[in-house]
């Protein structure tokens, strides 16, 4: 099996899931998708993490991206965990959770690492753009929770600087001044790229307010 890295495109697949049959490509259209993977139903950081994703839910819509998550326990177990974390996490998951059952879609994209476990996934997390091709790869062990807001943080990131000629900098958030790509030289260019004016630090590093701000 080949592994996956940046620029990919993401492998397709059908699955069942505890909303029905999910065809992966069909199910993202022409949005942006975030996949992600748990070790195992009924477990303490998977509740947690699930919950907390469907509270931020409404955020990754608007920044037209759908949430799809991956356990390798069937389509019945994930039913009845998710009125587990309804109650717990006091939320409603309304986004679909695959059950990978015959680990289809955990060994298309590598998600079993058989040194830390031969059964259970590592949680993965792969986003994807329109294109369907792969513009971030996450790997945490089983026991360390995600932070959904950096992965919300890191697509804005992605969105912002497809669309413009920057970069965003260490600890970047959304609103906060980015970073001018340095092959853009010409200052005419310059001038209209980037109207708001800019901060020359170095030659190399020229920092500007957010452009679609």
């Amino acid at each position: 099996m080949a592994t996956l890295r940046l620029g990919d495109v993401a492998p397709d697949f059908e699955q069942d899931s505890s909303l029905g049959k999910i065809k992966f490509h069909e199910f993202l259209g022409d949005g942006w998708g975030v996949l992600f993977s748990h070790p195992a139903d009924f477990t303490p950081v998977c509740t947690t993490e699930l919950g907390y994703t469907a509270i931020v839910s409404g955020d990754f819509a608007k920044r037209n991206a759908k949430v799809i998550a991956v356990s390798v326990d069937s389509r019945q177990s994930h039913i009845d965990w998710i009125k587990d974390i309804d109650d717990t996490q006091k939320t409603h998951v309304n986004y679909p959770i695959l059950a990978d059952v015959d680990r289809k879609v955990a060994t298309l994209y590598d998600m079993i690492h058989p040194n830390a476990s031969t059964t259970a996934t590592v949680r993965s997390v792969f986003v994807i753009d329109p294109a369907k091709k792969i513009r971030l790869i996450l790997t945490y062990p089983a026991s360390t929770g995600r932070n959904f807001d950096e992965i919300l943080r890191a697509l804005d990131s992605i969105q912002l600087t497809d669309n413009y000629s920057v970069a965003t900098p260490v600890n970047w958030k959304p609103g906060e001044d980015v970073i001018i790509a340095p092959s853009i030289k010409d200052p005419a260019v310059l001038k209209e790229k980037f109207p708001k004016g800019y901060k020359e630090i170095r030659p190399y590093l020229r920092t500007t307010p957010q452009p679609n701000r």
